[in-house]
């Protein structure tokens, strides 16, 4: 059988191998029943929809005729780099590395970091659109996460608040 859509095929074994893996993780957690459901039946069910939507993916990439056979194009690795240092320093920023003896600086230092590492990903990035846009994120996750959810952990780092 040959390939109609290079892009689609990989996108969606991407979706079936995360999502059996995801579903195979959760075997390991108490799944229960629709009525009674334990900590590993949303994964479950979550990783099962995702295999599912990947081998309609996979199925669509054989039958649905491209033009060109859409091929894969490079890798952009400017936004794949900035993207995961972006969420790396975020983990950092918000829980530390004591290892190295680096504290906690907190959700709101933490999301600012996350938004401007990752506008670095666009070309044409404004480093003040990133700073609007951190004000923004840190002011609802505040309230979203601590005023409205009532979660416990490090709002601004200890030099701070003592």
């Amino acid at each position: 059988m040959k390939l109609k859509s290079r892009k689609d095929f990989f996108a969606g074994l991407m979706f079936a191998v995360v999502g059996v893996a995801f579903a195979w993780g959760a075997t390991t957690y108490t799944v229960g029943t629709g009525a009674r459901m334990g900590p590993g039946y949303f994964p479950l069910m979550l990783g099962i929809l995702m295999a599912l939507i990947g081998l309609g993916v996979i199925f669509g990439s054989l039958v649905v005729e491209t033009s060109d056979g859409e091929p894969i194009g490079s890798i952009a690795w400017r936004p794949l780099v900035f993207i995961i240092a972006a969420n790396v320093a975020f983990g950092i920023l918000l829980g530390g590395l004591p290892s190295i003896g680096l504290p906690a600086m907190g959700l709101i230092i933490a999301i600012y970091a996350l938004v401007i590492i990752s506008g670095f990903a666009a070309p044409n990035s404004s480093f003040k659109l990133s700073l609007i846009l951190g004000t923004v994120l840190a002011v609802g996750s505040y309230l979203t996460f601590i005023v409205g959810l009532n979660l416990q952990f490090q709002v601004w780092p200890t030099f701070i608040t003592g």
